[in-house]
């Protein structure tokens, strides 16, 4: 993604803003767009709004919470028409592209209010038929331009690799499959519909998951290359743009991780456990959706192999003892531990039906990951969190302390995580990418939608499993 280093604040540059008066952040006036300006309004979603602020005692948490939640409907989301059915394309925020993976995590948080409104099921229609139509532009791309005619506005269109009309980023991340998978899950399961699930939708899994399959590189390295002239390192892939050397376990190679960073070693554990947990989501809707059993089945196989392959080959020492999820390996028993706050993360594994929250080895894995033993832990006197390498070192970003509170059974470490949320956005009344350490003025990207939709994902969450939690003032 390159509005982080080039398209907000120039090539190279790494995009800090500044913190509002702290009077602004007092008033707590509404930072929505005035209602004739947002994109799509919910009945559904202002319920649950006005259901939720009430519980909670916090005025400026509650603002927040109002501030966040509706961010991607109010500001992110175009409505139309393909061929007489329903098209949503979903920017990210800042950048003026489709991301699959931001676009479905970002309207994930609403999938629950979809049985009470009409007009949201037709937007989450046209979203889950828009991602079938890009994935079958190309599968290897992780973000596309709203005219599939268009070539990229993005720096992008210079990258050495088979850039097509409508593609914005062409960079390999399995995720991006994976996600859609889980959205068309998610909403299959609140609203049994079928009309999303057509034979435009079913060519766009069946595309998805031979394109996974391809990338367990079993009879050569597939059609995918990728290389990029940039100053980073973490922009470009090795070898002629295939990625570092593998012995092929099974496992499935990505070019990129979920921050748009390259992968050290192509076998990233976080995104093959989601394939797994994704794979199993799309089977069922094929399976009860469709009727499509064939298809659900080659979805069920492939599943199974990945598994068995992350149990031989995607495990590391935890130096204690006992074992935890590596974050990547290469299958010649090379490993490397770390953590990055975009999920799927190691920590993040549960939100994705990737993990059991209780398993042992996820919480391990996880409490390492919350550790000086994974290099981008970042402790300071704002907060502390996981970051990454994408906006570089002492950068929290939110979305690491969100996914901590939504897994946490400590109410301790519930409000503690309340608090740092509370304290960081900058007077913005928004969640960012990242936020320094020792001080939240200093902050990527305003304009950040996904991160506001996990917010009021946690802030829903604590509603019905921690209220008390939200009955009293931070």
């Amino acid at each position: 993604m390159f509005t982080r280093r080039e398209v907000m604040a120039g090539a190279g540059a790494l995009a800090m803003a500044s913190a509002l008066p702290a009077r602004a952040a007092e008033a707590l006036v509404t930072k929505r767009p005035p209602k004739s300006a947002r994109h799509f309004t919910s009945r559904a979603v202002e319920a649950e709004i006005a259901h939720v602020k009430r519980k909670i005692a916090d005025p400026e948490l509650a603002w927040l919470f109002e501030n966040c939640y509706p961010n991607t409907l109010d500001t992110t989301v175009q409505l139309g028409e393909v061929d007489g059915k329903p098209d949503t394309f979903v920017i990210t925020g800042d950048i003026d592209a489709m991301w699959l993976r931001d676009s479905s995590a970002q309207l994930q948080t609403y999938v629950h209010l979809t049985p009470k409104d009409a007009e949201l099921r037709k937007l989450f229609h046209g979203v889950l038929q828009r991602q079938a139509r890009c994935i079958l532009i190309d599968p290897y791309a992780n973000a596309f331009m709203h005219d599939p005619a268009a070539l990229s506005s993005l720096p992008a269109r210079t990258d050495a690799t088979d850039m097509k009309p409508g593609v914005a980023e062409r960079k390999w991340e399995i995720d991006s499959l994976c996600y859609p998978m889980r959205l068309a899950h998610a909403y299959w399961t609140a609203t049994r519909d079928k009309a999303p699930f057509d034979e435009l939708w079913a060519r766009g899994m069946a595309q998805a998951v031979a394109t996974l399959r391809e990338q367990q590189r079993k009879e050569g390295p597939g059609s995918y290359h990728f290389q990029r002239v940039d100053k980073s390192p973490t922009e470009t892939l090795m070898f002629g743009g295939y990625g570092a050397p593998t012995r092929k376990v099974g496992l499935i190679h990505s070019g990129f991780r979920p921050s748009d960073d390259a992968c050290v070693y192509p076998f990233l554990i976080p995104s093959n456990l989601f394939a797994v947990s994704a794979l199993g989501m799309l089977a069922k809707v094929l399976r009860e959706a469709r009727g499509d059993d064939a298809a659900a089945s080659q979805c069920e196989a492939l599943a199974d192999e990945v598994r068995q392959a992350l149990d031989t080959y995607g495990k590391m020492p935890d130096g204690q003892g006992g074992e935890v999820w590596a974050f990547e390996v290469d299958g010649y028993g090379n490993a490397i531990f770390m953590d990055d706050a975009n999920v799927p993360s190691l920590s993040g594994l549960p939100l994705l039906g990737a993990a059991e929250r209780n398993d042992p080895l996820y919480r391990r894995t996880a409490a390492l990951a919350w550790s000086p033993r994974n290099p981008y832990f970042f402790a300071g006197s704002a907060a502390e969190g996981i970051g990454g390498p994408h906006v570089g070192m002492d950068m929290i970003w939110p979305m690491s302390i969100i996914t901590r509170a939504l897994l946490s059974d400590d109410d301790a470490e519930i409000v503690k995580c309340l608090r740092w949320l509370k304290t960081t956005h900058g007077g913005t009344g928004f969640m960012h990418e990242s936020f320094h350490k020792d001080d939240p003025a200093k902050f990527t990207r305003s304009w950040f939608a996904w991160a506001n939709g996990l917010f009021g994902d946690l802030i829903i969450d604590l509603s019905k499993r921690r209220p008390a939690l939200l009955a009293e003032r931070l």
